[in-house]
């Protein structure tokens, strides 16, 4: 379960081809405010590895195209899920297909090791981890 899954529950009882909304609207849907990086360009990529939210618009068979920063608006678009395969997850109580096919000889997708600590770390409220860890290199890139 994710904070995100609004989002995804929206999106995924939409039809149309493209679906234009406002950062606003989004937020409205989800109920908080989005974090800081959302004013990020990378934050809205299609990558299913960047964030949890990207999870539940590649879910709900939608990528993200024409992102606008400064006007705060995007635009989803209809896609093949297919081409951007979501993680696999699994219960917390049963080990993973990993495990099954490593037995058997399969060439395992992840190593068994990974996400051996999932659910040991708690983040305080309001933490960004995106957001530089110093502030000289808050600016790094905008400089050059």
């Amino acid at each position: 379960m994710s904070k995100y899954d609004p989002l995804g529950i929206h999106l995924g009882a939409r039809s149309e081809t493209r679906i234009a909304m406002t950062f606003r609207e989004i937020e409205h849907i989800l109920n908080f405010p989005l974090p800081p990086s959302k004013a990020n360009r990378a934050w809205w990529s299609n990558n299913p590895n960047n964030n949890v939210m990207t999870h539940q618009w590649l879910r709900a068979g939608y990528a993200t195209e024409a992102v606008d920063i400064a006007a705060e608006r995007l635009t989803f678009r209809r896609i093949d899920p297919a081409k951007f395969p979501a993680r696999t997850t699994r219960a917390k109580d049963g080990p993973g297909p990993e495990a099954e096919n490593a037995d058997a000889g399969a060439a395992p997708g992840r190593d068994r090791i990974f996400g051996c600590m999932s659910g040991t770390l708690t983040l305080l409220d309001g933490v960004d981890l995106t957001e530089p860890a110093d502030a000289e290199w808050a600016g790094a890139y905008d400089e050059a």
